[in-house]
C-alpha cells in the first residue's frame, strides 16, 4: 500500500507540524500534542475541549477556532489521547468559567477523559463532560460498550461551540451539547477496508463487490455485508435505519459524510438520494453539509447523520464559525 508518509512512527507529529504551518491562527504544540485556538483562553467564555485518535481528520483539530472547539487533543492513529494532553488543553483554555469535554463513546476516550476531568478539577478547573453516542448501527462494538460516537460529534462541537462563543455559562453549554447528542443519529457504510500506517495493509477483509452496512469509524463490523448496492439503495437503507430510531418531529440538519476516500462527486450524488428518501418520508431538511468531516483514513464509504433542531439549535448552527475545516459567517 502506497502512503504519503515518512515513517509510521512520526505520522501524527508530521501532520501536526504541517497543520501549524498551514494555520497560524492555531497554537499547535507538536511535542505535547495539543491544538489550541491562538486567542485562548477567551475571557468570560467556557472552554470546549475534545479529542480522539488521529486518522479521523479534520476531526478534531480541524474544528478548533472561534465558534467551535477551544482545543483538541490528537492521539496516535485510532488510539485515545492520554489524560495529560487533556489536562494541558483544559488549562490552556480555561478562563475561570469552566471547560466542557466532548467525548466520543469509545472505551479509551471515556476512561482517559474521566481521569483528565478528575486531574483538572484537582487543579481548580471546573469540568463538565458530554458523551456522544449517535451510531444506530450496533449496540456494542470492538471499541465500546453502547453506541459509538460518530458524525454527531460535529453537530455537538459546532452548536455547543456557538453557545460558548456567545458567553453562555457552563451549565447551558453542557445542556445544549446533551440536547444535540440526544437529537442526533448516524449510520455508516464501508465500500473498502481501512489501512493504518503501522499495519500498511487493510485491517479487515472486505471482498471486491461487497459492502459493510453499519461500519464504525475504526473499521469495526457493522450489521451485515451485502453485494454492492447502488447509491439510491444505500440511501434507502441508511436513512431508514436512522429514522427508525430518531423518529424526528422537527426539521433536521443533515450531514452526508465521506469516510476519507470517497470523492465529492460521489458524495453529492449520494446526498441527492438522501434528500430523496427524506422527502419521501416527509422529513423537512433545515440545513445540509456534505464532505469529508469524520473520516477513517483511506476508507471508501459514507455516513449519514441527522439532528432534529428547534429554532435555538438552528440559530446556533448558523452562528459564525472559523476553523480550518468549517467556516461561515465571519
Amino acid at each position: 500500500m502506497r502512503m504519503l508518509i515518512n515513517v509510521a512512527e512520526t505520522v501524527v507529529a508530521d501532520a501536526l507540524r504541517g497543520m501549524a504551518a498551514a494555520h497560524p491562527r492555531l497554537t499547535v504544540d507538536v511535542e505535547n500534542r495539543v491544538v489550541v485556538r491562538s486567542d485562548a483562553p477567551v475571557a468570560g467564555h467556557v472552554g470546549l475541549v475534545s479529542g480522539g485518535g488521529s486518522g479521523h481528520e479534520p476531526l478534531h483539530g480541524g474544528f478548533v477556532g472561534p465558534g467551535m472547539l477551544s482545543a483538541a487533543c490528537p492521539g496516535e492513529v485510532f488510539t485515545s489521547p492520554v489524560p495529560d494532553q487533556m489536562v494541558r488543553a483544559a488549562a490552556a483554555v480555561d478562563s475561570g468559567q469552566g471547560v466542557l469535554f466532548v467525548v466520543k463513546n469509545y472505551t479509551g476516550d471515556v476512561l482517559n477523559f474521566d481521569m483528565a476531568a478528575e486531574l483538572a478539577e484537582d487543579e481548580g478547573i471546573q469540568v463538565a463532560k458530554v458523551l456522544v453516542n449517535d451510531d444506530v448501527a450496533v449496540t456494542d462494538s470492538l471499541f465500546t460498550a453502547g453506541r459509538r460516537g460518530t458524525g454527531a460529534t460535529l453537530f455537538v462541537e459546532k452548536i455547543a461551540g456557538a453557545a460558548a462563543e456567545e458567553g453562555a455559562p457552563l451549565e447551558r453549554v453542557e445542556a445544549v451539547a446533551r440536547q444535540v447528542n440526544e437529537s442526533s443519529r448516524s449510520f455508516g457504510v464501508a465500500l473498502s477496508a481501512v489501512t493504518t500506517p503501522a499495519k500498511g495493509t487493510p485491517t479487515f477483509d472486505l471482498p471486491s463487490g461487497e459492502l459493510e452496512l453499519g461500519i464504525g469509524i475504526h473499521g469495526e463490523p457493522g450489521r451485515e455485508r451485502r453485494p454492492m448496492m447502488t447509491s439510491g439503495e444505500i440511501a434507502d437503507f441508511a436513512v431508514d435505519a436512522v429514522l427508525e430510531d430518531l423518529r424526528p418531529t422537527r426539521p433536521v440538519l443533515v450531514l452526508v459524510n465521506g469516510m476519507g476516500a470517497t470523492p465529492l462527486l460521489e458524495l453529492y450524488g449520494f446526498n441527492a438520494e438522501v434528500q430523496r428518501v427524506l422527502s419521501e418520508r416527509g422529513v423537512v431538511v433545515a440545513r445540509t453539509l456534505v464532505g469529508n468531516y469524520v473520516t477513517s483514513l483511506d476508507m471508501a464509504g459514507c455516513s449519514v447523520t441527522l439532528c432534529q433542531v428547534d429554532e435555538e439549535l438552528l440559530r446556533l448552527w448558523d452562528a459564525p464559525v472559523e476553523t480550518p475545516a468549517l467556516r461561515w459567517g465571519r
